[in-house]
């Protein structure tokens, strides 16, 4: 009887789970079904209809689709380097140094997270032109460095925390340096951690849109401002822009798939302890 009504209820809870998936896909499954609508149905709320490749053709085809997505690689791959080679010793010390008013620095590294970009776009803006670092590379990838880094110090720091601090005490008795120790063996122990606050550094910088929309212009375009061409002047192209917009989400989707076993790994480790 118990047995019966454990697999009643594991039915139960998968069907649920099964419902809200479908409840939380569906944008993204109705997005992909209107890159195959054309503009006479798409206003149409069925699921019949006629599909067509014209808007992959018209958005990927015939306009520099692909060149808005190499810039949004660059900007955003550069600026997770940036933020790996910069944030994990800083995480580091943020983990292991005691110093004055060291909880205050961590938690003004994190307000940078959390700050309103509109706040501090303006007189960027500014200083950009100034530094001629305006609808640049460069330019997007350090102002990027607000949105990646502080996340990325804030959860590599808990895994520097979580490793035992005698580990490198006994490393050290041994001879090794504390670059070996640092490099062959803290790094491999953090590795999960790391992978999944780069991945979504990488995804937080990658869909970024005010900074990009008033830092770049025409040599620099990543795709989430691309996107907004492809309303159209005359008319707003739906097809076109769910085309643009179902593309421009494959590459973050790759990735965490590729690494899908460190990132579920990263995001689980140190949930239990004890």
């Amino acid at each position: 009887m118990n047995k019966g009504k454990s697999r009643l209820l594991a039915i139960l809870q998968n069907c649920l789970l099964a419902i809200y998936a479908v409840f939380a896909l569906f944008p993204l499954l109705w997005m992909v079904i209107l890159s195959f609508k054309a503009d006479t149905e798409m206003f149409t709320t069925t699921f019949v209809f006629h599909p067509t490749l014209s808007n992959y053709t018209a958005a990927l085809m015939k306009s520099n689709y692909f060149r808005y997505m190499l810039d949004s690689l660059i900007v955003a791959g550069g600026a997770v380097i940036v933020s790996v080679l910069a944030g994990v010793p800083a995480a580091y010390a943020l983990a292991r140094y005691n110093f004055k008013k060291k909880e205050d620095i961590a938690f003004q590294i994190l307000s940078f997270k959390f700050a309103p970009e509109i706040l501090v776009v303006l007189p960027l803006f500014m200083i950009y032109q100034k530094l001629h670092l305006y609808d640049t590379y460069l330019g997007l990838i350090w102002v990027y460095q607000l949105i990646s880094m502080p996340l990325l110090i804030w959860v590599v720091r808990g895994y520097f925390e979580d490793i035992s601090v005698e580990i490198e005490h006994a490393a050290q008795v041994d001879g090794y340096s504390w670059y070996q120790i640092f490099f062959k063996m803290l790094l491999p122990l953090i590795k999960p951690g790391l992978v999944s606050a780069a991945l979504l550094a990488f995804i937080f910088a990658w869909n970024s849109f005010t900074f990009p929309l008033l830092l770049a212009g025409i040599h620099v375009q990543p795709i989430t401002v691309a996107v907004t061409k492809y309303l159209g002047t005359d008319t707003a192209h739906y097809g076109q822009l769910a085309v643009a917009a179902t593309v421009s989400a494959l590459p973050a989707i790759i990735f965490a798939l590729c690494i899908q076993k460190h990132l579920v790994r990263g995001l689980s480790f140190g949930a239990v302890k004890g």
